[in-house]
């Protein structure tokens, strides 16, 4: 059976786009306007007599958007050594720009689509459209141009908000992605592979969808991430902090279509095109959107502060299955498995522990992660969450929790690691020296074969199995669990990296 790979829609690269480069984030102190009122107050009139569950008229629904749909250009500086922007190797990978080796690049060029939010210029689009690039210039239903700046961008939902100066613009009216349901019509709009404005229709056909494709440590890859990933075709396994719960769709979308508008029957913005699953580089019928209820809150604080205040409750948790639960020897199958709870955090003070498994948000329950994770990440600090929780007692609990701030967070977690690093405990895994011959066999000096893993713990986490090889941690290698140990002790602000190769030959990089 081949990989479906999973592929960020930043637009026709041309030779694939430099990641460098930065833009301040500004202030507007005297726009006291949500997006959602001046929608409200600008909006001159919906798209009348069409139900989104209803019979679809796509003329109608497509008039209304097409002219609120812009396409993205962007420019990059060259950059004359590998490994330093994976998003554009990933795009050499994919679509075959560049040599295969080391790639001596010139100023770059990339497209991709934005949505107009407002007459006087706030425009959507994925964070992967516009990062990092020296020029960004829109160009809009008019054919007219116009340079716009990044008033905030956000990794973790592959969300940015631009901003241009013009006035009087159409835009499109934002609805509600909670009222989406598969089997619903949906219109995607936008720029693919450079033609000119494009509408395609399809159906919703699931929702809440975790990829994994979000925020690997900004895309970026170290120079043996690189070399791996060339060789292996894999991206590097990273923790992340990334919230994906996108609306999975057959409407055709495309490189390009990056930032463009999922809409409904009605003309109403329900997601932001981000992603395709494909094994060719084109549309093979999956792509996903975020979701617009999601957006709103990011695209809010982009307004009032130039960068996300995201609530968090302070904890690891693991989606049950039938499998999960057996490892776990539980009963339940459904529901989030909490890890760990965070010293400090929300979860904590709410009186939620290790062992517990998290039932329902605001009385809706939960199968998956994405199901916990887009509701938080509506939330701000200070905002309570309504959990029902099963307790390792047996009793079920409803449970108000006061979200925290993420400094309050990440200072629970480096007080709960303290300096001294990570402990072999708390890896979950037995090891035994590698032999000569299997070191041999991968090139590695150093190696230790993971000889069981404990359920529940980082390792099974992670999918570290048994039979792995762990032949670094922290950069350091390993022979013996004494030097594991030793390595452990060296991570910082309690970021462990652990290098290694699975049981099949694949290489992984985890840091957690």
């Amino acid at each position: 059976m081949k990989k479906i790979g999973l592929i960020v829609l930043a637009a026709s690269f041309i030779g694939g786009a430099a990641a460098i480069g930065a833009y301040k984030l500004i202030e507007r102190p005297n726009d006291n306007f949500t997006l959602a009122d001046r929608q409200k107050t600008m909006f001159a009139s919906n798209v009348s007599g069409v139900s989104s569950a209803g019979a679809p008229d796509f003329v109608q629904a497509a008039a209304a958007v097409s002219p609120a749909v812009v396409h993205i250009k962007t420019t990059y500086q060259g950059k004359s050594s590998r490994g330093g922007g994976g998003m554009e190797d990933m795009f050499e990978q994919f679509f075959g720009f560049g040599g295969g080796g080391r790639v001596q690049r010139q100023p770059q060029a990339a497209s991709g689509s934005g949505v107009i939010l407002t007459s006087d210029g706030y425009i959507v689009t994925n964070n992967h459209v516009v990062d990092k690039a020296d020029k960004i210039e829109v160009i809009l239903a008019n054919r007219r141009k116009a340079t716009a700046t990044v008033i905030g961008k956000d990794p973790n939902t592959d969300l940015a908000l631009i901003k241009v100066d013009v006035d009087g613009l159409p835009f499109v009216k934002m609805g509600n992605s909670d009222n989406v349901q598969v089997g619903e019509w949906v219109l995607a709009v936008g720029f693919p592979l450079d033609l000119q404005t494009t509408v395609t229709a399809g159906i919703v056909s699931a929702k809440a969808r975790n990829i994994g494709i979000l925020n690997r440590d900004n895309g970026m890859m170290t120079e043996e991430e690189y070399d791996e990933f060339r060789r292996t075709g894999k991206q590097p396994s990273r923790a992340n902090n990334s919230i994906e719960s996108f609306i999975q769709t057959d409407a055709a979308i495309n490189p390009g279509n990056s930032g463009g508008a999922l809409v409904n029957a009605a003309g109403e913005l329900v997601g932001i095109n981000a992603a395709i699953a494909s094994q060719s580089g084109r549309n093979e019928g999956y792509g996903f959107a975020i979701p617009v209820n999601l957006a709103k809150k990011i695209l809010e604080d982009f307004k009032k502060y130039g960068s996300v205040k995201r609530g968090y409750i302070g904890v690891t948790f693991t989606a049950l299955d039938a499998d999960v639960a057996e490892q776990l020897k539980i009963k339940d199958n459904s529901g989030l498995y909490v890890r760990e709870v965070l010293p400090g955090g929300a979860a904590a003070a709410a009186g939620i522990k290790e062992g517990d498994i998290i039932k329902k948000v605001e009385g809706v329950a939960i199968y998956d992660s994405p199901d916990l994770q887009e509701r938080i990440g509506r939330m701000s600090p200070g905002d309570k969450v309504a959990l029902t929780v099963l307790k390792a007692d047996g009793s079920t609990k409803n449970i108000s929790v006061t979200l925290k701030g993420e400094s309050s967070v990440a200072l629970a977690k480096k007080e709960s690691e303290k300096a001294t690093g990570v402990s072999l405990n708390k890896l979950g895994a037995t090891f035994a020296p590698a032999s000569a011959t299997q070191k041999e066999k991968l090139g590695i000096k150093s190696g230790l074969v993971v000889t069981n893993v404990v359920p529940g713990e980082e390792f099974d986490y992670y999918g570290i199995g048994k039979g792995s090889i762990v032949y670094k941690i922290n950069g350091k290698e390993v022979n013996s669990a004494a030097e594991l140990e030793k390595a452990l002790a060296t991570s910082r602000d309690g970021r462990t990296t652990i290098s290694g190769f699975n049981p099949n030959g694949g290489t992984f990089v985890i840091q957690f």
